[in-house]
């Protein structure tokens, strides 16, 4: 049977602006995927799909387990709010097909359905602010750097250009905003109408009409779209309105208009316009008098952001001094150097030879790991190798699965005595080595009011044997968890893990949600 992805905007939120063949869509799907705020506004629709929600930054993720899914065969709906083609997930599902030699004539069928953007529903609210030319800037920097997207506010101010703002601000990005306003008001005046729209034909739908001077003063989050107007924008009894400019051709206050149809089209009439009302230009020195005009350049010298973990080694916890040095080097006036509570050091660098870095990094004897959704092996120091009888296994373990992509970062936790100083048991898999031989625990829960160690399933194994039943576990993990699940969630969804049989150690006790839903 051929899959098929139904990507899929559905609008901003209530069912009312869903397009009939976004209905469709779902209908059709098997199975569906998206951010567990969106699959429960389209809850009503859901019949007997597979459902499979994920957090927010999951988007990866998501997109790689939509493409496996429809390459199994399934019809596989991928659901955004808004457009999924602007800030969804459409180029998103494209790129992962793209990594993988996906061809049009025979591989699986893929439908991007459109949706009503933020931008339009949001605008609906405020009246007509969208009426001339106009673009959409995310200030989220997750995934562009905040130095492109600051070049980019400033290029649409100062080509007076009616600015969308997506992603304005969230819990921890607060500065983003601020800034922006800060480029804005370098071109616009402080009483330059601006809206800002919370959750548009949502429950919670919030409308303010404020200026730029003061939009600060107003409560702007993740949820909100600011948009801003441009020199010739207005409010008029709470709408905020962009003039498209007919005055200049039409008298809107009489019915009887100065311009014949025939004239209204004519160059002496459009004085404003690139020719300048003249007839003798050529189409050439129209271009050419366009680029003198052109005063001001946008630098678009775009790097890539290289993320990767280093260690002095999967045992050894002691950087050299030369070591440190050369992290400082790579890592250069702009980019950042993070420990981490893995034994590792992040780092984030901006450039355009990643692979010069690594052979730097590699040179001065660190080991290199990826971040992300990947297995991490994080063994203790083994009493600085007095213990070193586990120290084989870690180092088989590290090379072997060490990196591999998973469905959400996964820790796997060896000490080398029954002690277990460095907190194994408490890892998502964890492995202490006691008199010879290796007990084995599985499903804690790290992190929450709710944490709890793992379950231990097997004592007493056998070192030769503990590699191939780890090899299996992560396997298992990797092929049947989906997007985002946590390695303790998954072994609660699936009641058992290469036979290990699943125990609900969470403490008994009455609890209120958090509100990060832990």
């Amino acid at each position: 049977m051929s899959g098929k992805l139904i990507i899929i905007g559905f609008g901003p939120g209530s069912v009312k602006h869903f397009t009939e063949r976004a209905k469709e869509g779902i209908a059709e799907s098997d199975c569906i995927l998206g951010y567990k705020t969106y699959v429960d506004l389209i809850e009503d629709l859901i019949t007997d799909q597979e459902i499979i929600s994920t957090g927010m930054s999951e988007e990866v993720a998501r997109a790689q387990a939509a493409v496996r899914l429809a390459e199994e065969g399934r019809k596989v709906a991928v659901i955004s709010s808004g457009d999924a083609g602007v800030y969804g997930m459409a180029g998103l599902i494209y790129e992962v097909l793209a990594e993988k030699g996906w061809k049009a004539e025979n591989g699986v069928e893929v439908e991007v359905i459109p949706g009503i953007s933020a931008i339009n529903s949001c605008a609906s609210l405020l009246g007509a602010p969208v009426m001339h030319d106009s673009c959409t800037i995310s200030l989220s920097d997750h995934l562009t750097p905040w130095e492109i997207i600051a070049k980019r506010v400033e290029a649409a101010a100062f080509a007076d250009f009616v600015i969308a703002l997506y992603n304005p601000k969230s819990g921890r990005r607060t500065r983003q905003i601020e800034e922006a306003q800060k480029i804005l008001l370098k071109y616009r005046e402080p009483n330059t109408p601006v809206g800002l729209v919370k959750s548009a034909y949502r429950e919670r739908e919030s409308v303010v009409v404020t200026t730029l001077g003061e939009m600060l003063e107003h409560e702007i989050g993740m949820l909100s779209t600011v948009i801003i107007g441009n020199s010739s924008t207005f409010i008029y009894e709470g709408k905020i309105i962009t003039p498209r400019g007919y005055q200049r051709k039409y008298s809107l206050d009489t019915e009887e208009q100065r311009l014949k149809l025939h004239e209204r089209l004519q160059k002496e009439n459009e004085p404003w316009a690139l020719h300048g009302g003249k007839n003798n230009e050529t189409t050439l020195s129209i271009a050419e008098e366009a680029l003198n005009k052109l005063n001001k350049q946008v630098a678009t010298n775009f790097e890539n952001i290289f993320e990767v973990a280093v260690s002095p080694g999967v045992a050894n916890k002691n950087f050299t001094p030369q070591q440190m040095m050369t992290l400082a080097e790579v890592v250069g006036d702009n980019g950042t150097i993070q420990y981490s509570t893995d034994h590792q050091i992040h780092l984030t660098i901006p450039t355009s030879d990643p692979d010069e870095i690594i052979e730097k990094l590699r040179n001065s004897g660190l080991s290199l790991s990826p971040v992300g959704d990947v297995l991490t092996v994080k063994a203790c120091d083994f009493c600085d190798g007095e213990k070193k009888d586990a120290i084989p296994i870690a180092e088989e373990l590290h090379k072997k699965l060490g990196g591999i992509d998973l469905p959400k970062e996964l820790k796997l936790g060896i000490n080398g005595c029954g002690m277990a100083c460095y907190g194994a048991v408490k890892e998502d898999i964890g492995l202490v080595h006691r008199q010879g031989k290796f007990d084995l625990f599985i499903g804690a829960k790290p992190v929450g009011r709710t944490a709890h160690a793992g379950q231990i399933v097997e004592e007493g194994i056998e070192p030769s044997k503990v590699v191939k039943i780890i090899e299996e576990i992560i396997n298992e993990y990797k092929e049947k968890g989906h997007p985002g699940e946590r390695f303790f969630k998954f072994f609660k969804r699936v009641k058992a893990v290469r036979g290990y049989g699943y125990k609900d150690f969470t403490p008994k006790m009455e609890i209120a949600a958090a509100p990060c839903g832990d």
